[in-house]
């Protein structure tokens, strides 16, 4: 072996699959933990995922101390090396992990080759030989039936193991009693990935299998837009949610049947979702084909007959409950945390006693790069948000930790990341030299309890506490993620001390023609990037999803976001433009911030929506009018949603007017400079015609950026792990 630590299981994959894939692996890590087994994960990035976190679950299990993460180019020993998803080795890596183990497991959960066109997934062979060459020979299992069989189909000397790697599942957990149903109508429930092939081929089997009547209802979880698609509209009893958007242990909580039917030209590698309804108590319904799998533990019916089924079913609790016992039982026996605890033993890892979370935690995580990211407080989220950017496309061989001076850390914690709090100046209310004390002594406190590889800070004024701190700690990469755009002789004091700082990171700016601040005579010295925006245009929910999640009709809709409202006033600005598009049709949606100090009283009719990020919501509306602040103004470019831009020009440093009228001059946008007078009817008489929504949105498309976030995000990666030796002088 090559390390000093042994660990149990080593597993490999990459942790960013969205379905079942990171679910099961997760499941696996925590039935290790519960065994007192140690795990290690080494991430190897696919070529067919590109700028995607981590999946949720997988970092669950890396915060609650479950198992570790291996860092890039660190030795890994194991007594198991467990590989997920052969499609990773369709040609060579990049980089090899650098693990040796005992027995190596390569778990087939993708067939080489769809049956029905031939369309080849990867070379069976090819893929073979190169996880011989990289790890030694390892014991190829299928996850299920129907995997054996693709298998089988393209090399029927292929060796598999006679058993399956089934997926695994906590009943305890996932389970729920159900003593009465959850709504006067039963409730027919699914969530899968947003697939079109995860739904019945023909409108009149979805509708069989997920009635449009109203003596049903049905929940979807992921994918519902397809369905809508070919039925032509969404129905009224249905509930559509993005896939991701409810965790799937609330979401089956509130169903009474699940029922999962899909395109037949699907092969399921195993069926993770229904398990998961098995596991909490919902009577699961579902295609015939499933039963060498799951046996007698669920209900296999066509579409024909699932709603007579349900009908019947929902009239009779006590068969109801004779059901769901019958399928909790086979769970447990077949795929509870017992069941993979046998099979590790059978390749030679016996259970220990169960650990505390913290007694699995292992040297190498202690030593694993952290980055430490600091805001400061701001008028808006702006400081907060960009890093979080950054951060949420960080995890592969990182721990975070967000650091902020904001009223908003409540809105990190909800995102998930481990948040430290550090007033403001303005919140304590004593002198800046005392504050910068204080200031010195939480970061310095903070580094000795995390112990940062890299701090990165996002803020318009480098503190002298802060300046004190990074004298103090020169093995630590310092960076400041400095937006542009300052206005015009403004700041060049705080701009003199980017000199402390390792690095400079540039976040890339639309307007960057019309910049005239002192950002700009620091070009070359810096690191630019596009725009830096929260999320990817695949992350948004579609037009009917976001305005079904804000409670819009059929009338045309405008979100009206000026900000927080904590340098200026803004409650007057708000009155007279939601008069403006209220005569004009449409219904207003009014955005408050989480951190604005005194929250806002919105106008008669007005939506408050306080929603954290927004921008997962902006294809609902037809027109947005907008502060002219960095995150919303990029946000609504990529967007391309129509916009009329109000620029604060009472801000210290953030040039919002020059910003604004460069991207009016490039037609990309409306602006509103004093909302005082005729100004706004006449811009808004202009901005909710169908001509010129239709004028701006394509022009935004013609001037369509990169989303600056992940190549932030790779290149914070490159400086870690950083040796002191090769750090600055003290």
């Amino acid at each position: 072996m090559t390390s000093e630590v042994v660990y149990d299981v080593a597993i490999l994959s990459d942790f960013r699959y969205p379905g079942g894939t990171s679910a099961s692996i997760a499941e696996e890590v925590r039935a290790q933990a519960a065994a007192g087994l140690t795990t290690i994960l080494l991430q190897t990035p696919s070529p067919f995922l590109t700028n995607r976190g981590f999946n949720p679950r997988i970092v669950d299990c890396l915060r609650a101390g479950h198992a570790d993460l291996a860092v890039k180019g660190q030795r890994v020993a194991a007594r198991v090396l467990t590989i997920r998803q052969p499609r990773i080795f369709v040609s060579d890596l990049e980089e090899v992990p650098k693990v040796a183990a005992d027995t190596v497991v390569m778990v087939v959960n993708q067939g080489p080759r769809d049956l029905d066109d031939g369309s080849e997934y990867y070379d069976l062979a090819e893929v073979q030989a190169r996880v011989h060459r990289y790890f030694g020979a390892a014991r190829w299992y299928a996850i299920g039936p129907s995997i054996r069989r693709q298998v089988e189909a393209v090399d029927p000397s292929f060796v598999l193991e006679s058993t399956y790697w089934h997926n695994v599942i906590n009943v305890d957990e996932w389970w729920m009693d159900r003593p009465e149903p959850v709504g006067k109508v039963p409730v027919i429930g699914r969530h899968s990935r947003a697939e079109s092939i995860k739904w019945p081929k023909t409108a009149q089997e979805i509708r069989d299998a997920y009635p449009v009547t109203d003596d049903f209802k049905v929940r979807v979880l992921g994918g519902g837009e397809f369905a809508a698609k070919r039925l032509g509209a969404v129905p009224a009893s249905w509930e559509i949610l993005r896939f991701g958007s409810v965790d799937a242990k609330d979401f089956l909580r509130s169903v009474d049947y699940f029922v999962y039917f899909h395109d037949p030209s699907l092969v399921e590698a195993f069926g993770r979702a229904i398990l998961e309804a098995m596991a909490s108590g919902v009577p699961v319904v579902v295609p015939h084909h499933f039963r060498e799998l799951f046996e007698d533990a669920a209900l296999y019916r066509t579409t024909a007959e699932v709603q007579d089924t349900i009908r019947s079913l929902h009239r009779d609790r006590a068969k109801y409950r004779e059901i769901v016992e019958n399928a909790r039982a086979y769970v447990e026996k077949h795929f509870g945390y017992a069941s993979h605890a046998g099979r590790l033993k059978s390749l030679g890892v016996e259970a220990a006693k169960a650990p505390t979370a913290e007694s699995t935690r292992s040297a190498a995580d202690v030593n694993a790069p952290t980055v430490m990211m600091l805001s400061s407080n701001g008028a808006g989220l702006g400081h907060l948000t960009r890093l979080m950017s950054i951060a949420r496309r960080l995890p592969q061989d990182l721990r975070t930790v967000i650091a902020t001076q904001s009223y908003a850390a409540s809105v990190v914690e909800d995102q998930g990341y481990l948040t430290e709090y550090i007033p403001s100046v303005k919140y304590l209310g004593i002198a800046a030299a005392r504050w910068n004390e204080f200031l010195h002594d939480r970061l310095q406190h903070l580094i000795a309890t995390h112990r940062p590889a890299l701090v990165a800070v996002d803020g318009t004024v480098p503190y002298n506490g802060l300046l004190s701190t990074i004298a103090a700690h020169p093995e630590i990469t310092w960076v400041w993620v400095r937006r542009a755009m300052w206005k015009k002789g403004a700041g060049q004091r705080w701009i003199e001390r980017s000199t402390a700082f390792d690095f400079v990171l540039e976040p890339g700016e639309f307007g960057a023609e019309a910049d005239e601040g002192p950002t700009v005579a620091e070009r070359e010295r810096v690191v630019r990037v596009d725009p830096i925006v929260y999320l990817d245009d695949d992350e948004l929910l579609t037009a009917d999803q976001a305005r079904q999640a804000l409670g819009l009709d059929k009338r045309p809709a405008a979100l009206l976001q000026l900000g927080a409202g904590n340098i200026n006033d803004i409650s007057s600005p708000i009155a007279r433009i939601s008069r403006s598009l209220a005569d004009r049709g449409y219904q207003v949606v009014l955005a408050q911030s989480p951190i604005a100090t005194t929250p806002i009283q919105p106008p008669p009719g007005v939506i408050v929506a306080s929603l954290y990020p927004i921008s997962r919501y902006l294809r609902a509306f037809d027109l947005a009018i907008s502060a002219c602040g960095y995150n919303s103004f990029h946000e609504l470019i990529a967007s391309r949603v129509p916009t009329v831009f109000v620029p604060n020009d009472q801000t210290a440093l953030d040039d919002q007017v020059g910003r604004a009228r460069f991207a009016e001059r490039a037609g990309a946008c409306l602006a509103i400079y004093d909302t005082s007078g005729d100004e706004v009817d006449i811009v808004l008489g202009h901005a909710t015609t169908p001509e010129t929504q239709a004028r701006l949105s394509e022009r935004c498309g013609e001037l369509a950026f990169a989303n600056g976030a992940a190549t932030a995000a790779n290149w914070m990666s490159t400086l870690l792990p950083r040796s002191a030796t090769t750090r600055r002088p003290a």
